[in-house]
């Protein structure tokens, strides 16, 4: 059945996830290229791309990380085609080089920047608000706050780009990424094929001499992006009154909520901004003219507050404007509904209501934590279980993005430290050499080849002390079994440019190097102990499929499951023995009236388990 993201007829209304949106506003726009390195909350972007490529008409690829992605895009727009580069919002970190340059260069093609923020740490380990890089760069940046807009935003954005000639910001939040609404369909644009890279060093070849004038360019594009947001129908004012707020991103949405469960609509001035930047100046100096407070409504940093401040405090106007310096809404964290009318009460002087509960119980249930945990069957289980028995508490674990990172809380303890993907072989170097201590360096497949291997030359170069495990479960796990280069199947096929990891370990030059199945566990702890007696640059290859993956992709099916011996006394009130709860933690493990049982359902039947325990044995199961 064909999906409506690709075939779907002008006027007719779907249901989309705010990812799925942002597709299908590319494909209305014509898109010719997309790129991306997977990243939660964005991935379903471009894994719908992938999904639908066989039938779409643009090119489409995995690249090896977020700078990788943008330079592709960047020389793509550079020969005259449209193109989409997606990635959550601490890939943009790593795509800021290029990124920077492209803004000087400009995109004759049209380029559009998905970054996709995470208020609230979602998924990320950091908050950063991405329409700095907006300022920073120079880039116009359009701010969805439900599914229709994502995806018409995401057409105008690409549009605007290709208009103008200058890459585009479209900045969306976890909220809008995966909401799901109503979405109308628009006809698609179609687009002649790129008429190829025109010669022309004094406007593409960034070496001084030509970046002055560049530059000037840049600023002169900014300025004509800036009276496209003055009209840009994305901006709107609504209401009225002497109290106005200015509302963008999903706190449009949230906005619209409280007003209404308030009884406040058209009682209070709006400006709803969607084309955030370059600021609308002549719009918000029109819409500030005789308010005595404004209230603005953002999620993290106090962007268009500062900038909103300094505007009237170039126009002489004494109006009391409140957000976060000061104000009533934080500068961390996702705000919702209940937290901006909060803020509107405060603003306007309001009661507090009373609190109510509409089934009449306690409001406040606190419900039990499900902590971190790797999936029943995780190879990565059975590599941290082999590194800590030869190493214990005696090494510092370095740790990086991805799956294998849930191995921070005990039994495990795999995850000392961590900065950013692709840090633990680096860092990890700078740790041992600092301080003496022994390091272990835990990196996945993925990040490994994202941004692991020039920390790895660089450890070779320079002749560090560090022991590199390759967590290789085939695939790209935690954003959603994504391809990366070194993956032997995808849902699309087989992969015919499988790029081999230990070979590319050897051409960096480790000569010490072991290769093993982790769920053997007595292979595993022969590597580690081999490895662990020599010295310099060492690495372990820890190589066997996600369960997840085997079985959705790879068609492989459970034969047999572990179950516990009635005699064991695992988990008994005297802990005589518990070895298995205690060294390996799997979700499949439970406590049955004091003793230690196995869920036949969870259970992958990987039999790491049966290595530890002689009462864990194994029985035929039902293929799931």
């Amino acid at each position: 059945m064909a999906s409506p993201l690709l075939s779907g007829a002008p006027g007719e209304t779907h249901l989309f996830l705010g990812n799925e949106a942002i597709v299908r506003g590319a494909i209305e726009a014509g898109i010719q290229f997309v790129t991306c390195y997977p990243g939660t909350p964005s991935s379903e972007v471009p894994d719908t791309f992938y999904r639908l490529s066989p039938g779409g008409s643009y090119t489409f690829e995995y690249s090896t990380n977020e700078k990788v992605a943008l330079e592709v895009a960047g020389g793509a727009t550079l020969a005259g085609a449209l193109c989409l580069t997606t990635m959550k919002h601490v890939g943009v970190n790593v795509a800021a080089d290029p990124l920077l340059t492209l803004t000087y260069t400009g995109a004759p093609g049209g380029l559009v920047l998905l970054s996709a923020d995470d208020p609230g740490c979602h998924s990320s380990q950091n908050e950063q608000d991405n329409r700095i890089y907006a300022r920073l760069a120079g880039l116009p940046c359009f701010e969805p706050s439900s599914a229709q807009e994502a995806k018409d935003m995401t057409r105008a954005a690409l549009a605007t780009s290709r208009e103008v000639g200058h890459p585009a910001l479209l900045r969306t939040t976890t909220r809008v990424n995966h909401l799901r609404g109503p979405v109308t369909l628009a006809e698609p644009t179609v687009l002649p094929k790129p008429a190829g890279f025109q010669k022309n060093p004094s406007r593409f070849v960034p070496i001084p001499a030509f970046s002055r004038p560049m530059h000037l360019r840049q600023l002169e594009r900014i300025e004509q992006l800036r009276e496209l947001a003055e009209k840009s129908p994305f901006n709107v004012v609504s209401g009225g009154g002497e109290v106005g707020v200015v509302a963008s991103g999903i706190g449009r949405a949230y906005l619209s909520d409280a007003l209404d469960e308030m009884g406040l609509v058209g009682k209070v001035k709006v400006l709803d901004l969607g084309f955030t930047y370059p600021l609308p100046e002549k719009l918000i100096t029109g819409f500030m003219t005789g308010l005595k407070t404004l209230l603005v409504v953002e999620e993290l940093e106090p962007v268009l507050e500062t900038e909103i401040r300094a505007l009237a405090q170039k126009l002489g106007l004494t109006l009391n404007i409140l957000g976060k310096t000061p104000g009533p809404l934080p500068r961390n964290d996702e705000y919702d509904t209940a937290m901006v009318a909060a803020a509107l009460r405060q603003v306007l002087g309001l009661p507090e209501p009373e609190a109510t509960c509409a089934c009449g119980t306690d409001p406040v249930v606190k419900l039990p934590n499900r902590p971190p945990n790797l999936c029943a069957g995780c190879p990565h289980r059975a590599a941290y279980a082999a590194v800590r028995k030869i190493f214990g508490d005696s090494a510092v674990y370095s740790s990086d993005i991805g799956c294998y990172t849930l191995g921070i809380l005990p039994p495990l303890k795999a995850a000392d430290f961590l900065i950013c993907m692709g840090s633990s072989i680096s860092a990890g170097c700078g740790a041992a050499k600092a301080a003496g201590q022994t390091v272990v360096g835990f990196i996945g497949d993925s990040t490994f080849f994202h941004s692991g291997m020039t920390g790895l030359v660089n450890a070779v170069y320079n002749q560090h002390e560090i022991l590199v495990v390759i967590l290789d479960n085939r695939t790209t796990a935690m954003t959603g079994h994504q391809p990366n280069p070194g993956v032997d199947k995808t849902i699309l096929g087989d992969n015919e440019s499988k790029v081999d990891i230990e070979a590319v370990v050897r051409g960096i030059g480790v000569t010490q190097v072991r290769k093993v199945n982790p769920l053997n566990q007595k292979a595993t702890l022969k590597a580690i102990e081999e490895l662990k007696d020599l010295s310099g640059v060492r690495v372990l290859i820890a190589e066997e499929p996600c369960p997840l993956f085997a079985r959705r992709t790879l068609g492989k099916k459970r034969v047999q499951v572990a179950y516990v011996d009635g005699d064991c006394a695992s988990a008994a009130a005297d802990g005589s023995c518990g070895d298995c709860l205690n060294t390996l933690a799997c979700p499949a493990f439970l406590v049955e009236n004091g003793r230690m049982a196995i869920d036949p359902l969870l259970c992958s039947g990987c039999m790491l388990c049966l290595q530890f325990c002689k009462n864990i044995k194994a029985r035929k199961g039902d293929a799931k």
